[in-house]
């Protein structure tokens, strides 16, 4: 079903049963899955690949090359060593006012759904692992990476590269720094940075020590030099009780 105004390019093919909003824009070369549901107002930019069955809100736009709906990284290891595949047939859900940059990939799960909350901003190559849950207003800088059944808060800022792992809560308006691994569940409001991540206090007053390392290695290496030599020094000093 095409809502009123939509507008589609050459080379687009949309499945049965899907449906398009009104005044939704969909540029040349757009897969759109049987079933799938998009708001109105829409922009879905050339190659976009929208699985079967994926809902996306009103005024939300797509960026080149973005995958919504690909299977979540699911298998169970064999007896054998192989790799059994779990299928995948959660959904996803985009809400309203939502971005995602270039080459971005936003996973279904086997069971429930992932979800993009309203008004969140991702940029380019972002991987979203299936059942993840993101909360409004979020923004996800280019090469963030977070892992499966993660949720992430309301107002929340993921910088460049950052990586957050499986089964965590990253709290309502956190801050993750660039090239951050988040391995703990992050307190809502907090600001942490590193590898792994802690409160970006504490790391600058960490890297501004990593700094001096070099010269603080050479420097104990001296002191151990003057023990040896001073405990030399008092050894030879010593005179035997039976002397």
């Amino acid at each position: 079903m095409l809502g009123a105004g939509v507008s589609i390019g050459p080379f687009v093919t949309i499945g049965a049963g899907a449906s398009l909003g009104a005044r939704t824009i969909v540029h040349p070369n757009v897969v759109i899955g049987a079933g799938a549901r998009i708001g109105d107002d829409c922009v879905i930019h050339s190659q976009v690949s929208i699985r079967e069955g994926i809902v996306i809100g009103h005024r939300v736009t797509l960026h080149d090359g973005v995958v919504v709906g690909s299977d979540g990284y699911g298998f169970a290891r064999q007896q054998d060593g192989t790799h059994l595949k779990i299928p995948q047939h959660g959904d996803v859900v985009i809400e309203d006012d939502v971005e995602i940059g270039a080459n971005s990939t936003i996973d279904r799960p086997a069971v429930g759904e992932t979800r993009i909350g309203a008004g969140t901003k991702i940029d380019n190559l972002v991987h979203v692992a299936h059942g993840v849950a993101i909360g409004r207003r979020a923004l996800l800088a280019a090469q963030v990476g977070i892992a499966g059944s993660t949720t992430i808060g309301d107002d929340v800022m993921l910088a460049g590269q950052a990586g957050v792992t499986g089964h965590i809560t990253v709290g309502d308006k956190a801050v993750v720094g660039a090239k951050s691994a988040v391995l703990q569940p992050v307190a809502a409001g907090a600001f942490v940075t590193g590898s792994p991540a802690f409160p970006h206090a504490e790391w600058r007053k960490a890297s501004v020590v990593f700094r001096q390392l070099p010269a603080m290695k050479k420097r104990l290496e001296e002191l151990e030099q003057r023990m040896v030599e001073l405990q030399e020094k008092l050894d030879g000093c010593q005179t035997p009780k039976d002397q």
